[in-house]
């Protein structure tokens, strides 16, 4: 049974916002500090990315556990350690917590289909014990990826026959 009443419920739900929350205030703070750079809620790439790195093509995604379903199998739609699915208007929940998880998904899908990398930074990984953990494991994911995109390709091998044409050209005619 819900303690509020529809009014204040719905006051409540309202004052939550989708930028600017706590938990992606503590990554941007974290990466700025290890000298990265970001573009915020980058409306050109699909689902709206909370930070968008051009130069690792990496977007970040910091989701809330309850909004997001974190550690919630689609099937089963059970409560987690990390997210408890409330018990008042549970199949409105369930609902919207799957779609969430669905449309998020699909998301995904389409920045890998352009090229990006997807970096997803739950906000239980950001709770004061495993807080500098994560940022650390963020940022060396970002320099892996970096390194790996931009790496020196292997020389070019060259075929026999393409030996064979380049030693004939290089020997001078005799005048």
């Amino acid at each position: 049974m819900d303690h509020l009443t529809p009014p204040q419920r719905s006051k409540n739900m309202a004052a939550i916002h989708s930028k600017d929350t706590k938990p992606e205030m503590i990554v941007r703070r974290g990466l700025w500090k290890r000298g990265f750079r970001y573009r915020l809620n980058y409306k050109r790439l699909p689902g709206h990315p909370d930070l968008v790195l051009k130069k690792y093509r990496t977007c970040i995604f910091v989701n809330g556990c309850f909004w997001h379903g974190h550690l919630v199998e689609l099937n089963k739609m059970e409560n987690s350690s990390c997210c408890k699915i409330p018990s008042t208007n549970r199949a409105f929940w369930v609902s919207k917590i799957r779609r969430n998880k669905e449309r998020d998904k699909e998301e995904q899908k389409k920045l890998a289909a352009m090229g990006w990398h997807c970096i997803t930074v739950w906000e239980c990984e950001l709770r004061p014990n495993v807080r500098e953990q994560t940022i650390e494991s963020l940022a060396f994911t970002l320099n892996h990826i970096y390194l790996q995109d931009h790496s020196i390709p292997k020389p070019y091998e060259r075929t026999e026959e393409e030996r064979g044409i380049l030693m004939a050209a290089e020997e001078k005619p005799d005048l």
